[in-house]
């Protein structure tokens, strides 16, 4: 396809839309235009690729789904996309050159990111995205089980999901399971140490105001310390303004006897590029038990304190409203504690997890074993033949887990 001069002096992004039926935005779709319309960048033409030539009456339907910054976006079909593309799985963006195709959810998002900082140098909040070091969602997916989580584990259950509410809203799936229990982890960020004797000072200070405000207790007042770090981040690199000086009682405490922080967002206390991935899937997710099961919300108690967190980000329900999400406080049923069934599903789905941690072949999808199994089910039949060097061994042990393919990198 023949770009327009003009379009060819800016990168061009491709986002895939499902129109076999009633045409609908996949969730990748859905997390690349939130971005977009969060970072309100104009540095890309966006064009939405039909999976189905065939139907050509879903271009009003499908136009009127887009954040209203992106009117001028064109619908193309698969044989219209360039050569470069059509190899690729959407979505994929395209540099000014055309001659550099950048593919793949999470590395698309950090090429929007990255173009937004270019064109604004002074958006902190887009530059904060990438988090500390620059490294949010930085590994690919075959390595990191972080990245593997947010960028498939999650859209992918919460689409198969929305394919049936009614049927699968009595179950947790296992990759929302994961992030609530992720959620419950300890955080550790760069510097920690001064936030940490904070909240042990701020507890001291309410236990000893305990007496005169019975109704407090302390996750109220460390919640409160941690939110407040969060979101100044978004406007400074720092701690919170108007943090005092603990005094000599608090400096003198060993850093292993300090509180653990508590999460606020998705990878700690600071709203990343992870949580723009998250919220269009967990929105949806979430209005749909809301509708359907609503007493399955009993078991996602941290989701639903992050969902409730990231509304207060600046710049969210702005950009979440121009994608035609409607965010709102989701409302849990004061009914009776979780049934007895449910509490077992998710006490059989926690050995799982463990049992996976203990051994670390599960988690190692590459190798021969895969590769000859399909093979073998196609018919073709691999012939062996003896390693030229199989004396030469490599020390594992003493090189780094991120080039071990049996472990590779984590972010949990």
């Amino acid at each position: 396809m023949k770009h327009s001069v003009a379009e060819q002096q800016r990168s061009c992004l491709y986002l895939e839309v499902c129109s076999h039926e009633e045409p609908h935005l996949p969730m990748h779709t859905s997390i690349a235009l939130f971005l977009l319309s969060y970072c309100e960048t104009k540095s890309f033409k966006v064009f939405l690729v039909r999976s189905d030539s065939r139907n050509k009456g879903c271009s009003e339907s499908l136009k009127a789904q887009l954040p209203g910054s992106l009117s001028g976006s064109e619908l193309l079909t698969p044989e219209h996309l360039p050569r470069l593309v059509r190899s690729c799985r959407l979505p994929a963006s395209v540099d000014e050159s055309g001659r550099l195709c950048r593919a793949g959810l999470a590395v698309v998002l950090r090429n929007i990111i990255t173009r937004t900082i270019e064109d604004d140098p002074c958006r902190n909040d887009v530059q904060a995205l990438l988090g500390f070091k620059k490294t949010c969602l930085k590994a690919c997916a075959e390595v990191s089980k972080w990245t593997r989580l947010c960028e498939l584990g999650i859209p992918s259950a919460v689409e198969e999901h929305l394919l049936n509410p009614t049927k699968q809203a009595q179950q947790l799936p296992p990759a929302i399971l994961t992030l609530e229990q992720q959620l419950a982890e300890p955080v550790k960020v760069h510097n920690d140490d001064k936030i940490r004797r904070q909240k042990l000072q701020e507890q001291k200070r309410m236990e000893e105001n305990s007496q005169e405000k019975p109704e407090l207790d302390s996750s109220q007042v460390s919640e409160g310390l941690e939110l407040r770090a969060a979101l100044a981040k978004l406007a400074v690199d720092s701690v919170p303004a108007g943090a005092t000086r603990e005094n000599s009682e608090i400096r003198k405490v060993k850093t292993t006897d300090l509180p653990e922080l508590e999460h606020v967002f998705a990878e700690g206390l600071y709203f990343t590029l992870t949580d723009v991935v998250l919220l269009p899937c967990i929105h949806h997710y979430l209005c749909s038990i809301q509708a359907h099961a609503p007493d399955t919300l009993h078991h996602l108690p941290r989701l639903l304190r992050w969902y409730s967190r990231v509304q207060e980000v600046p710049g969210v329900h702005r950009g979440a409203k121009d994608c035609g999400l409607l965010l709102s406080q989701v409302q849990v049923p004061s009914s009776s504690p979780p049934r007895v069934s449910q509490q077992k599903h998710l006490d059989d789905l926690q050995p799982a997890e463990e049992n996976q941690e203990a051994t670390p072949d599960c988690h190692f999808v590459g190798g021969p074993r895969p590769t000859m199994t399909k093979l073998k089910e196609n018919g073709i039949e691999a012939v062996f033949s003896p390693h030229p060097r199989p004396a030469w061994t490599l020390p594992w042990e003493s090189l780094p887990a991120a080039i071990n393919p049996t472990e590779g990198i984590a972010k949990f």
